[in-house]
């Protein structure tokens, strides 16, 4: 637990549950820098207090709380209390949470969760009982209690979210300016030159981008770099050549940056990525009572 002194985190993938990421983690001292997700963050907090800055506010979640973040919705993150925070999260696909909504639920247009923090025990414990499946290589378990918790999680506290309509020239102006930092994302422009390509001033690029995504361009631009070097990692591609590829001068470079997004470092994120079986988090994370059952698998952890 936080408690011990010791940050530790894994970051994998069960193969039986595609299109799902899986996280265990202990932090002390660790700070989330703004950034998105691709997949919807659903976080079950075990012990200690996370805080994370989601829709212009600081939101709580202690123990039996969920962190419950929508895809591509910018937010931090930190400990609330000096003993950090301990918890698990899984990460389904909007594929996978649009399927299930459209299944179980009433909810039309495109599914998502209407609330940041969610106190409910069960569905937490529901979240620990999926990481203890996917350890035990229980397939039938993992799936099922997925399905079950984010059924639970979108009757409690699900609704469609809203479209986003580009329909100011403010809106179409940072649409463009997006479009060409993923295309130069190795060799990005200066502020100056992307607003003099879009025939805008620098400051009016700055406020039209803040007010569509939520963070700067140069910011977007790191966790954009980030999401694509998780994808190169994914397919196998080294981390020297990934931190080229995305546009980050050197390794430790992209070591920095992918360790404060993604909370573990982009070596261990691969090891751990590529293997179906890896380590329980200081025996600790797993059913709903924060207890691994007797056939999870244990091996070496990845310190952050």
């Amino acid at each position: 637990m936080a408690g011990t002194g010791k940050e530790r985190a894994r970051h994998w993938q069960y193969a039986e549950l595609p299109g799902v990421d899986l996280l265990r983690a202990s932090y002390i001292q660790k700070i989330f820098v703004r950034h998105t997700h691709e997949n919807f963050v659903i976080a079950a907090i075990a012990e200690g207090v996370e805080v994370f800055h989601h829709g212009g506010a600081d939101q709580y979640a202690g123990p039996g709380a969920l962190a419950l973040v929508n895809p591509d919705t910018p937010h931090t993150g930190r400990a609330g209390v000096p003993e950090g925070w301990r918890y698990g999260a899984v990460y389904p696909s909007p594929e996978l949470v649009a399927g299930i909504a459209a299944e179980t639920t009433s909810i039309r247009g495109t599914p998502g969760f209407t609330s940041p923090v969610l106190d409910d025990a069960y569905a937490a414990g529901l979240v620990h009982q999926v990481l203890r499946a996917a350890d035990e290589g229980n397939a039938l378990a993992a799936d099922t209690l997925l399905r079950v918790a984010v059924t639970r999680l979108l009757r409690l506290n699900g609704g469609p979210m809203p479209q986003r309509e580009v329909r100011s020239a403010g809106a179409r102006t940072a649409a463009r300016a997006r479009a060409v930092l993923e295309e130069r994302m190795a060799e990005p422009p200066t502020l100056e030159r992307l607003a003099g390509d879009l025939g805008a001033s620098p400051f009016a690029v700055l406020r039209a981008f803040r007010e569509a995504y939520g963070m700067p361009p140069h910011t977007w631009l790191t966790d954009a770099r980030v999401r694509r070097a998780r994808r190169l990692l994914d397919a196998g591609t080294a981390p020297a050549e990934v931190a080229v590829a995305v546009g980050f001068t050197d390794q430790p470079h992209l070591n920095r940056h992918f360790t404060r997004i993604v909370g573990v470092p982009p070596g261990a994120y691969q090891r751990e990525r590529g293997s179906d079986s890896g380590p329980v988090l200081g025996g600790t994370l797993g059913g709903e009572d924060g207890r691994v059952g007797t056939g999870a698998r244990k091996n070496k952890e990845a310190d952050t």
